[in-house]
């Protein structure tokens, strides 16, 4: 298939700038066997059964910028924390770039600083950090979340990048689809008999990256890390016995999900990475239906709803989504996809 058979033409003060006051107002475009219904998204609840098992990925997004100096010259320098490799040394990206050679020191605070230990291909480098105290503290206290390049307004509330049920540390982007959901509608949606189960995949910037091949088939996928703990294992095996759908609360559940699928069709804990990539043809093997938010044209993200709904129903949705000014991207509106 051609990456251009995902295009779609979007006016630019479509894309969501910044959160809703309440993050459950949210409208919701139902997608059901090709059928499309607009509804607000705590109608949600009307689409889920007792039986059901929600599963929704609890990653919580580091504040990965960084801002210092140069400790030599005091030139300024921005790190992007991508990937935790030890205990002290991360894969990052540098901006500029070109003051990051091998053994160069940068100073970020009075408690952290840190070492350039090698230069990748990828130009991205390896660097190990210096500091006292807990390192996530310090992070919570110097570093910025990291917006996707399309929102341009800076974010006043941290907070509102994060889902309420995120938990595990270690994300470069939020999984946004979550973003609607607060603690209320989770209570009445369990209260309904619906299984709540979190899993975890830690979003990488990979996640932003065009497809820039013309074959998608050629284009090679990012890595990313999950877990899915025994607990959350068992529920799900459970449901799908006792007939419930699964249903994936955004694409990096569906990634999780389908990748322990593929080593073991019962699933059971697992700590893994994944560069599966889901494109129409894909035969799922778990996930039955998706809560998402609107995805980039010819990205990776639309050619894996695509696979789930159908490319001609995804694109039809889309063009109805933008005659009707649904608010894209990540703090924007939600698709449910059955």
């Amino acid at each position: 298939m051609n990456k251009n058979e995902f295009y779609y033409d979007l006016p630019p003060e479509l894309i969501a700038q910044e959160p809703l006051p309440n993050r459950s107002d949210s409208r919701l475009l139902v997608l059901e066997h090709g059928k499309i219904t607009h509804r607000k998204f705590t109608d949600i609840k009307e689409y889920l059964h007792k039986g059901d098992c929600l599963v929704l990925n609890d990653t919580r997004v580091l504040p990965a910028r960084l801002h210092g100096v140069k400790r030599d010259t005091g030139a300024a320098i921005e790190f992007l924390l991508l990937k935790r490799l030890s205990l002290d040394t991360w894969e990052v990206i540098l901006k500029p770039g070109r003051r990051a050679k091998e053994g160069a020191e940068f100073v970020f605070s009075d408690r952290l600083s840190a070492k350039i230990i090698k230069v990748l291909e990828t130009g991205n480098r390896i660097v190990q950090f210096i500091y006292d105290d807990v390192f996530e503290d310090i992070l919570s206290s110097i570093g910025e979340v990291p917006l996707p390049p399309y929102i341009t307004k800076k974010l006043d509330d941290k907070e509102r990048y994060q889902t309420v049920y995120s938990r595990e540390n270690g994300s470069a982007a939020a999984p946004t689809a979550g973003l609607h959901f607060t603690n209320e509608l989770l209570s009445e949606i369990s209260d309904m008999g619906v299984e709540i189960v979190y899993i975890t995949l830690h979003v990488g910037l990979g996640t932003f990256r065009p497809v820039k091949t013309e074959k998608i088939e050629d284009h090679i996928m990012h890595t990313e890390s999950y877990h899915i703990s025994q607990e959350a294992a068992d529920k799900i095996n459970k449901a799908r016995e006792n007939g419930g759908r699964i249903i994936a609360v955004g694409t990096t559940s569906v990634r999780t999900l389908e990748s322990a699928a593929a080593k073991n069709m019962h699933l059971s804990e697992m700590f893994d990475d994944t560069d599966i990539f889901i494109y129409p043809g894909y035969k799922f093997k778990v996930v039955d239906a998706l809560i998402t938010n609107f995805h980039l044209p010819e990205s990776t993200l639309i050619m894996l709803v695509s696979a789930l709904a159908g490319k001609e129903n995804i694109m039809r949705a889309y063009d109805e989504a933008i005659k009707e000014k649904y608010r894209f991207f990540s703090f924007g509106d939600a698709m449910f996809i059955v």
